[in-house]
């Protein structure tokens, strides 16, 4: 039944661009759980001058998340040049209608024109940035999350990971589903702290295309969840004939 939940489930295609000079590497996965939330994103790219250090903390990130780096040389010195290459990719991407909606990861007002112009066109568009960034460029966005706030779920998350694994060995720690299966649900949880089980499926394969309950001993999701009684809930659900599962994590 997980299977023919997840296959069923439609999902939004997110373009999810990068303007590498403002931005945090190490935050990256985090920022996917935020675009993820609102579909599957499809386009990865990032923007910079590669041939410059500031970029390097980028390269073995990108490569793990599968995006896609996009040379821009600085024309003139300590002038950010990208903007205007991912502003000329955004508007590509958006008239070929291969997306439903883009995430625009910067603090430089200079996308706030960009922002406007997908929204006025009926597309979702989401912005993350620090707090610095400029006001026109956040309300310009449907959506906006601060990297402040997932720079304290990223330590929240080392904390719990550290205290969770404990004396560990490392390949035990590796094999742990648990980090997996809390970034998936942070992804497919709604308002009410529920997530449907299709949903789940759907960003476990995003987080990780090679996910796999047979490779912890299940046939499927479900009965995977059910071992894990103790850090989430599960509900079923009679809609149509059909059974369907939600998730709740435990505080």
């Amino acid at each position: 039944m997980a299977d023919e939940q997840i296959k069923s489930l439609s999902r939004n295609k997110i373009a999810m661009l990068i303007d590498g000079d403002n931005a945090q590497a190490g935050l990256l996965p985090q920022m996917l759980v935020e675009a993820g939330r609102h579909g599957q994103v499809t386009v990865r790219r990032i923007y910079g001058d590669w041939t410059t250090n500031n970029m390097n903390s980028w390269k073995e990130t990108l490569n793990f998340h599968a995006f896609q780096p996009i040379q821009q040389f600085r024309y003139t010195i300590g002038k950010n040049a990208t903007d205007s290459a991912m502003i000329i990719d955004a508007m590509d991407i958006l008239h070929s209608g291969v997306v439903d909606g883009f995430c625009l990861v910067s603090s430089d007002s200079d996308y706030t024109r960009l922002a406007t112009r997908i929204r006025e066109t009926g597309i979702f568009v989401m912005g993350i940035g620090e707090k610095k960034t400029p006001k026109p460029f956040v309300n310009a966005c449907d959506v906006f999350v601060y990297t402040e706030n997932l720079v304290i779920a990223k330590k929240q998350a080392l904390q719990h990971r550290t205290q969770k694994s404990g004396a560990k060995k490392k390949d035990e720690a590796e094999s742990d589903p648990i980090p997996l299966l809390t970034q998936a649900f942070e992804m497919a949880v709604q308002q009410d702290g529920w997530a449907s089980l299709a949903s789940m499926g759907n960003a476990l394969y995003q987080v990780d295309p090679a996910f796999d309950p047979r490779t912890y001993g299940h046939k499927q999701l479900s009965k995977m969840l059910m071992k894990f009684k103790d850090r989430f809930d599960i509900r079923s659900q009679e809609i149509d004939g059909s059974t369907l599962f939600f998730i709740k994590m435990k505080e």
